[in-house]
Parts: C-alpha cells; sequence; structure tokens
C-alpha cells in the first residue's frame, strides 16, 4: 500500500504533522500528564502519561488492525544510502517481513519558502511499513515516545505517526503532555469521545464537543 496514496484517499490535504489536532476537522486532544504533578513526583506524573496512552491506543486498536508505522525523523544532510534503517523498526516489531518492507522517503526542506533554496540539512526522512498490531510491541514503543521529553530510557526522538488502516484513524503521541487522535469520519471517534471525555484537553474542549456534539 502506498502511503501517499492513502493519505489522498482518506485524509486529503492532511499535512502529516503536528500539531495534528488543528491539521484536520475530525481531531481530538488528550492531556496524558497532569502539569501540576511533573515537579512535585515525575514518578506517578509518568505513570498515569503510560496509563492514558496506552488506554487510548488499545480503545483505538484491535490486535487484528493493520496499520502503517510512520516515523519521520531529521539527519541533517546524509544521503539516502548513508541513512540506515531505524532500530525502533527492529526493536518493537516482531515479525521481520514488516522490517524488510521498510520504506524511505526524503522529503526535502518541507519549511523552505517558494523562492528559496532548500537546505539538504533540513530534510525530513520519513520511514514507514504495514504491519498488524499484533505484531507490533507497542506497550513498549508507546512508552518510549512519552519518555522523549522526560529523560527517561529508552525513548524516542522521532515523531511517530500510527495510521490504523482498518479503522481509518491517525494517532500521534506529541510528548508526554498529551496526545492527537483523527479520523476519516466521526463515527470511528463516538464511543473514544464518550469513554474518555475527562481526558479530553480542556483547553480544546469547546473545539471538540463541536465536532462531536454539533
Amino acid at each position: 500500500m502506498d502511503l501517499k496514496t492513502y493519505l489522498a484517499e482518506h485524509f486529503p490535504n492532511l499535512t502529516l504533522e503536528p500539531p495534528l489536532f488543528y491539521n484536520w476537522h475530525t481531531s481530538m486532544r488528550f492531556e496524558l500528564g497532569n502539569p501540576l504533578m511533573f515537579g512535585i513526583n515525575k514518578e506517578h506524573y509518568m505513570e498515569r502519561v503510560y496509563h492514558r496512552s496506552l488506554e487510548l491506543f488499545k480503545a483505538l486498536h484491535d490486535q487484528e488492525d493493520e496499520v502503517l508505522l510512520i516515523t519521520q525523523a531529521y539527519f541533517a544532510d546524509k544521503s539516502k544510502h548513508k541513512v540506515k534503517k531505524l532500530n525502533l523498526y527492529r526493536k518493537y516489531i516482531k515479525k521481520k517481513e514488516p522490517i524488510r518492507a521498510l520504506r524511505l522517503e526524503i522529503l526535502p526542506d518541507l519549511d523552505c519558502e517558494p523562492d528559496e533554496t532548500p537546505d539538504p540539512m533540513n530534510n525530513m526522512y520519513r520511514y514507514w511499513t504495514k504491519c498488524r498490531i499484533e505484531d507490533l510491541k507497542y506497550g513498549q514503543l508507546i512508552k518510549a515516545i512519552c519518555n522523549h521529553d522526560a529523560g527517561i530510557k529508552p525513548l524516542i526522538y522521532h515523531r511517530v505517526y500510527f495510521i490504523n488502516i482498518s479503522k481509518k484513524t491517525i494517532f500521534h503521541i506529541y510528548d508526554d503532555r498529551g496526545c492527537d487522535v483523527i479520523s476519516a469520519s466521526r463515527e470511528a471517534l463516538t464511543d473514544i469521545y464518550t469513554e474518555y471525555n475527562d481526558w479530553i484537553l480542556d483547553y480544546d474542549r469547546e473545539r471538540i464537543n463541536n465536532v462531536f456534539l454539533g
């Protein structure tokens, strides 16, 4: 399955960059970590981050669902043949087939203005492969994503997106503070909106309510 074709069909004109919540109409933003707790008890803070991120992930994904696991990274001006496959895929995917099928696309300087010359130092390396949820060590993977800004190992520096082909949703943890969920249809997120309503980020609650209650 071609990533560009899939996005064009189900998420036309979507920019797969943070903040996903503001890049798509049918979207939700959840609070993971309590900002008031971080400076008081980091361990308890991260326990809530892990719990909420895993609960939301499991609510959105069934074991047999097919997903595109996408990683977007920056490696300055390394040429394509010098960039090795990310350890993320070897470490968190159980089967070899998705690792062998790993694709790499280099996107030139996305912030470059039309009248400017793209700077290779700003190239983005987009890796992706297709697998099933049951093929992922998703609990370990999600914890490593959440650990990024907290400085806890293991951690993942790169942006990671889970595109659920079966349910047409995209899940992205932007940092330990929260995560964005978007969908090609409102119906796909109705249950999670109801069940985890208390976790919705209050700052964006009015906008989210307008989508799901309007």
